[in-house]
């Protein structure tokens, strides 16, 4: 089951608001804050792609147990 189109906009959104955090504190802020809000960031695109790779994995287990 993809992510609905809700949860999907948050964390775009929610993105967005990182990048943009980041883009302030890279100047002003010590490196500690920059790794933690890169670490949020790639949290948000790893959960993406996972569910992603769920949604590819139950495709093919359909369409496999179809063809049997």
């Amino acid at each position: 089951m993809a992510l609905s189109k809700q949860v999907e906009e948050s964390l775009d959104e929610a993105q967005s608001a990182l990048r943009n955090a980041l883009a302030y504190a890279a100047r002003n802020e010590r490196a500690v804050v920059n790794q933690g809000i890169a670490d949020l960031m790639c949290s948000i695109e790893k959960l993406k792609s996972v569910d992603q790779l769920f949604d590819t994995l139950d495709k093919w287990k359909d369409e496999s147990s179809k063809n049997q």
